[in-house]
């Protein structure tokens, strides 16, 4: 939840108007998810990262967009992610990985951070470095069990900040050079 707040502060920062959506557990229907997904230039995915992979939640929801997917609705909507787990690496790639190819499935372009590796030496722990985990497919954070008052740490939520700025700025350009077009 803290780092999908950050994402959406990103969004706003850039203009855009961010619209967060929470899956229960146990949630099967989700029409209104789908809804508003219909009306967003783009989609900004976000699970913690359970076991590897994707939260048995994020995977319901990915599960039942398959009505979705047969009508291609979110074909050429932007796309990008972030994950949260307890440990730096705790298999973060893997579960951005899964969500780049669940976009990619849908026909969606997928957008990365954009960003440098922050913590590029052997000297340096820093936690408020922007992209500390050095990712490039999505925004990774680390939230060991402390409360969501000192984790994640500042670098991580700066990480998720800036990429909801680059989404929201590349789906301003996206649409404006849709309508050049029409």
């Amino acid at each position: 939840e803290v780092i999908a707040k950050d994402i959406a502060r990103g969004v706003e920062a850039a203009g855009g108007t961010p619209v967060l959506l929470a899956i229960e557990p146990g949630q099967t229907d989700f029409a209104a998810f789908f809804a508003v997904a219909a009306e967003s230039d783009a989609l900004i995915f976000g699970s913690p990262t359970y076991m590897g992979n994707v939260s048995a939640p994020m995977k319901a929801f990915m599960d039942a967009s398959a009505a979705v997917y047969f009508t291609k609705q979110w074909k050429d909507k932007l796309a990008a992610a972030f994950t949260v787990s307890g440990s730096p690496s705790g298999d973060k790639l893997n579960t951005l990985t899964s969500l780049a190819i669940f976009a990619a499935q849908h026909g969606m372009l997928w957008i990365g951070t954009g960003q440098n590796p922050g913590n590029n030496d052997d000297t340096s722990a820093a936690t408020d470095v922007e992209n500390r985990l050095g990712s490039f497919i999505g925004a990774m954070a680390q939230a060991a069990n402390d409360s969501a008052e000192v984790t994640p740490k500042a670098g991580d939520r700066a990480t998720a900040a800036s990429l909801g700025a680059r989404v929201a700025g590349a789906a301003s350009r996206w649409q404006a050079g849709a309508r050049e077009t029409v």
